[in-house]
């Protein structure tokens, strides 16, 4: 059963459960739909999360109480929607001074940098939400024998793309940013561009594939991007593909 929740006087929270699961984050998503679905009057942005969904609505309107309790109707009745995203296969380089934690990753998990790269790149990423930072995608589907808690110093700067983990997640920072994830290599390919009509490169639904490559392929591919030659849709793989279930 969802709970509601007060977040100040202008949003509600509908909270669906306490884990990050496919089928909860189905649950939030299928209650998303069938609120836009809805139209409730006073209803200005629904915000999904892993477990939860919070619905800013105008304060000036009447009727807080009620929409809460049409909320939870909704919550009651609303069928789950695993969305159906799209299949990227990004390149990423791995280590050295791309991915300063992968060695202590590695020494960690009793591994070789090597088997943890080529783990990272055999595993099937999903994006659950984005938040932090714009296009900031959060990621499940990192492998319990890889996780590993935040530094316990986050670092001040994290360059711009670094594809980083934390406990069984994964993202990639966008921008230059502070943070506290484990940094094992960085794309090449910008995930936020304000200029296009869509300027977040991954969506929540989307799945998600590193590839691994070598220096001089991240170099070629991030001169290209930054030049605006970059086809995004190279990275996409076909619905009919093979891929890892």
């Amino acid at each position: 059963m969802a709970r509601l929740l007060p977040l100040g006087d202008a949003a509600w929270t509908v909270e669906f459960g306490d884990a990050i699961d496919p089928a909860l984050h189905a649950r939030v998503m299928g209650f998303a739909r069938a609120l836009d679905a809805a139209a409730l009057p006073g209803v200005i942005e629904a915000v999904p999360t892993f477990r939860s969904c919070t619905v800013h609505f105008d304060p000036l309107a009447d009727g807080a109480d009620t929409l809460g309790v049409r909320l939870l109707e909704i919550a009651a009745f609303a069928p789950a929607a695993a969305l159906a995203g799209r299949r990227w296969r990004i390149p990423v380089l791995f280590g050295d001074e791309a991915g300063p934690d992968l060695a202590d990753m590695a020494a960690h998990c009793g591994r070789s940098e090597r088997d943890v790269a080529e783990t990272m790149t055999a595993c099937v990423f999903r994006v659950y939400m984005l938040g932090f930072m714009p296009g900031f995608p959060y990621m499940g589907g990192l492998p319990d024998t890889l996780a590993m808690p935040r530094l316990a110093t986050p670092r001040k700067a994290v360059p711009a793309r670094s594809l980083a983990v934390t406990g069984t997640l994964c993202a990639v920072y966008p921008f230059a940013s502070p943070g506290g994830w484990r940094l094992l290599g960085r794309t090449p390919v910008e995930l936020f561009d304000a200029r296009l009509a869509s300027p977040a490169l991954f969506a929540p639904g989307d799945e998600v594939m590193w590839q691994a490559v070598d220096a001089a392929e991240f170099a070629r591919i991030e001169t290209e991007d930054a030049a605006g030659r970059l086809d995004r849709a190279q990275f996409l793989v076909a619905a009919e593909a093979p891929w890892p279930r």
